[in-house]
């Protein structure tokens, strides 16, 4: 779509090794809208974060953008050198990190760290900086934010420090924010508070989310739309009402069936079989074929691009191609 804030076109992302190029993210495209929020699921090891990496261009050496496009309001931001990458970051793009130890420096004060962030993108005193800084921790439900703004990380509890994060990464206003695994390790009481957060504060200011998260009921309560990985590739995306209540690609059943809800009367949870394939063994075709049920000759031959199902929903699965069906109900006759 032409008027996404973000549109990412066919991402390959490759780690080269002594023993070859290990492919972590193959082919994925996905848009994001002005103010909508974007959730981004699967298993550990399915690429997610790694995608948010390099939007905002942080993958760890070797890992390498091999191809495809990154445009933000359409212009293209994966091409660019580190120090206009990082004016983006933070101005345009903010990042919550899944761990706020990480993110926040130890040996310097919130303050410090609010301050600098807001004078490198704007061009205010210091004093205003402060001034901006104490609102926003009040504004992300720091208590007693003049006084607390002086404290250093560890002063402060894992949530307390997961709204710090959140204050960092909007402090300069950006279009974009990234949060990466916003609740782990958070309580859920707290992990509902910074859910809740984000979603208010950038609905304020009309800036787009990406979600990352393995939690389908934080994608519920909180996404407009939700992309399934799996093994670096694009299994489903569309409506999260459609996705959760009526998924369409096996992978994605499998995760739907492994939820528990209150009106479930089984012993055992559904589990998908198997694991996902390592970088170096990704099976030809569909990369889900050797754990899926509904696996058939094409499946191992061919991988399936996202098919069109309905006008906001794509699913990569051969199922859903009419020539594989054809084919299918030949071969039972």
């Amino acid at each position: 779509m032409t008027d996404a804030l973000l549109s990412v076109r066919n991402l390959r992302v490759e780690f080269p090794t002594r023993r070859g190029v290990l492919t972590a993210i193959d082919d994925v495209s996905f848009d994001i809208m002005p103010g909508e929020v974007l959730g981004v699921v699967g298993e550990s090891g399915a690429g997610k974060s790694l995608t948010g990496a390099a939007i905002i261009g942080l993958l760890e050496p070797p890992g390498r953008i091999a191809g495809g496009e990154i445009l933000l309001k359409g212009q293209r931001i994966d091409n660019l050198g580190a120090e206009a990458m990082r004016r983006i970051r933070g101005k345009r793009i903010g990042m919550v990190f899944q761990d706020p130890l990480t993110s926040l420096n130890p040996l310097y004060t919130v303050a410090q760290q609010l301050i600098e962030t807001i004078r490198t993108h704007a061009d205010i005193s210091e004093a205003e900086a402060r001034k901006r800084a104490v609102a926003l921790l009040d504004r992300v439900g720091i208590p007693a934010a003049k006084r607390r703004i002086d404290d250093y990380p560890h002063h402060f509890s894992g949530g307390m420090r997961q709204r710090v994060v959140i204050a960092l990464a909007l402090c300069a206003e950006p279009e974009l924010v990234i949060a990466d695994e916003p609740t782990t390790a958070l309580d859920v009481s707290v992990q509902s508070q910074i859910i809740d957060l984000i979603k208010e504060i950038c609905a304020e200011r009309g800036a787009a989310v990406m979600l990352i998260t393995h939690d389908m009921g934080v994608i519920a309560e909180t996404a407009d739309r939700v992309a399934v990985l799996y093994s670096g590739r694009m299994a489903e995306i569309g409506p999260v009402t459609q996705v959760i209540t009526a998924p369409e690609h096996p992978y994605t059943v499998g995760l739907m069936g492994s939820i528990p809800t209150l009106t479930q009367d089984h012993a055992r949870l559904v589990a998908i079989p198997g694991a996902m394939p390592r970088l170096n063994a990704i099976p030809q075709g569909c990369p889900f074929n050797p754990r899926c049920e509904h696996a058939f000759d094409r499946c191992f031959a061919e991988r399936p691009e996202p098919l069109r199902r309905g006008d906001r929903r794509r699913v990569a699965c051969w199922l859903y191609d009419e020539v594989s069906t054809v084919e299918q109900e030949k071969a039972n006759v």
